[in-house]
């Protein structure tokens, strides 16, 4: 079967440099999935991006997909004709719907009897004329949150279109997109190379870019940025500081990268460093350069989407650029060293928090007192914790983070240090953010330990006691976040923590009435909860952390060492059948009689030897497992009680349960009330679904 190589492109004024990379795999993905739908195989595939355009190149695209038989079911047979041998109304209906005589009909064995129908060859659809549709739906499933209209077109997409490219090898043009006609012109570089490249073939697409100063794909562009940037800080004797996201937007800013080194002057050094890379990286888009002490330097790798005939111009311009920014930053140092954290406290007062639940004043006084009582369950200085709470939000009322947001709690810890604040109140009002996403870093100090819990538990009792949690998507503010994070800090410093009393700790700093009633418990069982998410990229089942949820615990750093006992009792051979006897013996109890299997095993009771072997088993091994349970290693005891396996199964192979005898049968009621209770120790291991 012949193939073609099949080259689309999207031609636009420059596209949202932040969102470039996901526009170039969706529209790649979109195309690739439009093939796949007409069955139209095809070779490797190829995308491209850059501020002009999105692009997709195929090899061997299959010029037509193969012909398939179809079949078409009608009526059952034994309804097609009736008594005198006619062909029914369903019948001659059905041959009529597909265009042929009801003679022409077949007899078709199916798994639902016999019927009448056709069998008949489809032709296969063509690359070419599918084109125009394949396209289309690959355009309409783009991810763009806001579309716009240009000139007096009704046609809408996330810039203006000027050219659409689309060929399959050398035939050029399927259609109009976009409404535009499409064919085999692009263009190059918007300066370099501002002429019409008319393409031959898909296959010169790349090439023919490069001539004309555009390096199409944005892998490559990206790995030539990364490559420049690195070479000009090795001859500052230093070393780029490059981050994922700001190389993303780079690459989605420039065709043609040339990387050029600038500076600053450096009195500027004597600002916060994280001030001066928000200058350079947020606004300017620089890549900031440090020494081996990863101290900062007063350099800046800027990316320019021209060369530059006298490139020393370029670099001045940059400088002169950035001077303002850094000046403004410089400023608004030196102004609110003036004025200590303290002394802006006050301010608070007048910033809302949220309407039902009052001022951000309001709000640091509850956490003040929260973080004090946390602060001395953890261990930490209590003092410390009150102070930084105190502070905690003042540098949302300085010129610092009025101008560049993304120093709240950075310039607080500076201004902190700069007032004479102890070592551990100042680092954790830069601290009690953290972490900020998943996988970041943790609070260091148990001051800020307590101060990050504080903060979030009493955002978290506040917007669900109001009825606003999170619901589907809408989480505006950042709960699922916030709960995550406090079970991080417990559980990854090892704090422990009962979540229901920190819960009721910060309910009572609110005002009777302000919430509604059993918020705690609640907030606790959504808390739990994002339990599931966590263990489930940790590959642990989930029938694992039902188990353990089953005992409703509020520990999270017990409830961590717990998962991980049952996890891996999980594997041990012994786990199916005791998690299915565990099981078993739930039913028979929830069955029972009203208290029945509440009393004391009774030995002398015990006449079966299968009963007298568990009951012998069961005393001889709780001894060891509740050592091991009294020390909380969870692990161990299961281990232990993964002894009981043949016991167990003996029993229920040779003892009936239900004897006719009330005594008997309360009596063995008791035993596995017993034994089932000593695995509950841990957790409820007929939750486990194991794998035998």
């Amino acid at each position: 079967m012949s193939t073609q190589t099949l080259l689309v492109e999207l031609g636009t004024e420059e596209l949202p440099p932040k969102a470039l990379k996901s526009l170039g795999l969706a529209f790649r993905d979109g195309v690739v999935a439009g093939l796949a739908q007409r069955e139209l195989g095809h070779g490797e595939v190829r995308w491209f991006a850059t501020p002009r355009r999105l692009a997709v190149l195929i090899a061997e695209v299959q010029e037509r997909a193969a012909d398939r038989e179809v079949e078409l079911l009608g009526p059952p047979a034994d309804r097609a004709r009736d008594a005198d041998g006619a062909w029914t109304p369903a019948a001659a209906g059905f041959a009529k719907k597909q265009g042929v005589a009801p003679e022409e009909l077949q007899v078709i064995d199916t798994p639902k009897g016999a019927r009448v129908g056709l069998r008949r060859v489809e032709a296969g659809v063509t690359a070419s004329e599918s084109l125009n549709s394949i396209i289309h739906e690959a355009i309409a499933g783009l991810p763009i949150p806001k579309r716009m209209r240009w000139g007096d077109s009704r046609v809408e997409f996330v810039r203006p279109v000027h050219w659409v490219v689309s060929m399959l090898g050398s035939e050029a043009g399927h259609g109009e997109i976009l409404g535009l006609p499409s064919g085999n012109t692009t263009r190059g570089h918007r300066f370099h190379w501002p002429h019409d490249i008319v393409l031959a073939r898909p296959e010169d697409y790349e090439s023919a870019l490069a001539e004309a100063r555009v390096i199409a794909s944005f892998e490559e562009r990206q790995r030539s940025i990364r490559e420049q940037v690195e070479v000009e800080a090795s001859a500052l004797g230093a070393t780029a500081v490059i981050d994922d996201d700001l190389l993303d937007e780079v690459t989605g800013l420039v065709e043609w990268p040339v990387a050029l080194t600038g500076g600053f002057e450096e009195r500027f050094l004597e600002v916060p460093q994280e001030a001066l890379v928000s200058s350079m990286k947020e606004h300017q888009k620089y890549f900031h350069v440090v020494d081996g002490q990863g101290r900062l330097l007063p350099n800046f790798i800027t990316l320019s989407n021209i060369e530059s005939k006298d490139p020393v111009q370029v670099i001045a311009g940059n400088e002169r650029v950035i001077r303002p920014r850094l000046s403004d930053a410089a400023f608004f140092y030196e102004t609110d060293r003036k004025t200590p954290l303290a002394a802006r406290v006050e301010k608070l007062q007048s910033i809302v928090f949220q309407q039902k639940l009052g001022t951000l004043g309001d709000k640091t006084q509850r956490v003040s007192a929260l973080a004090g009582a946390l602060a001395t369950r953890i261990g930490a200085s209590a003092e410390q914790a009150q102070r930084a709470a105190l502070l905690a939000k003042t540098d949302l009322v300085t010129e610092m983070v009025l101008e560049f947001p993304d120093m709240q709690g950075i310039a607080g810890a500076y201004y902190a240090a700069n007032d004479g604040e102890p070592a551990d109140v100042a680092s954790a009002l830069a601290q009690q953010y953290w972490p900020r996403f998943a996988g970041d870093r943790l609070p260091e100090s148990g001051v800020a330990c307590a101060l990050g819990l504080a903060d979030r538990l009493d955002t978290l009792v506040g917007i669900f006691g109001i009825g606003q949690p999170p619901t589907g998507s809408k989480d505006p503010f950042a709960l699922r976040r916030a709960s995550l994070a406090v079970l991080r800090i417990i559980v990854e410093k090892g704090l422990d923590l009962d979540l229901r009393e920190c819960l009721q700790l910060a309910a009572a700093g609110y005002a009777d009435g302000t919430l509604a009633d059993g918020t705690g418990e609640q907030v606790l069982e959504y808390m739990i909860e994002r339990f599931r998410a966590w263990y489930e990229e940790e590959n642990i089942p989930v029938e694992v952390f039902k188990a353990v949820a089953a005992r409703q615990l509020s520990r999270p750093l017990d409830i961590q060492r717990r998962v991980y006992a049952v996890h891996a009792f999980s594997q041990l051979p012994e786990a199916a059948a005791l998690a299915a006897a565990n099981k078993r013996v739930s039913n028979i109890l929830d069955k029972a009689e009203e208290g029945a299997g509440t009393e004391p095993v009774d030995p002398q009771l015990l006449n079966e030897p299968a009963e007298k072997a568990l009951f012998d088993t069961l005393d001889a091994l709780s001894a060891t497992a509740q050592q091991h349970l009294s020390a909380g290693a969870y692990e161990e005891a299961l281990a232990c009680l993964a002894g009981l396996r043949e016991p167990v199964d003996r029993f229920f192979d040779d003892v009936m349960v239900n004897a006719e005898d009330d005594k008997l049968r309360r009596n063995r009621l008791g035993l596995l009330k017993q034994l089932r209770d000593q695995f509950l120790e841990v957790a409820d291991i007929s939750q486990l679904v194991v794998a035998k």
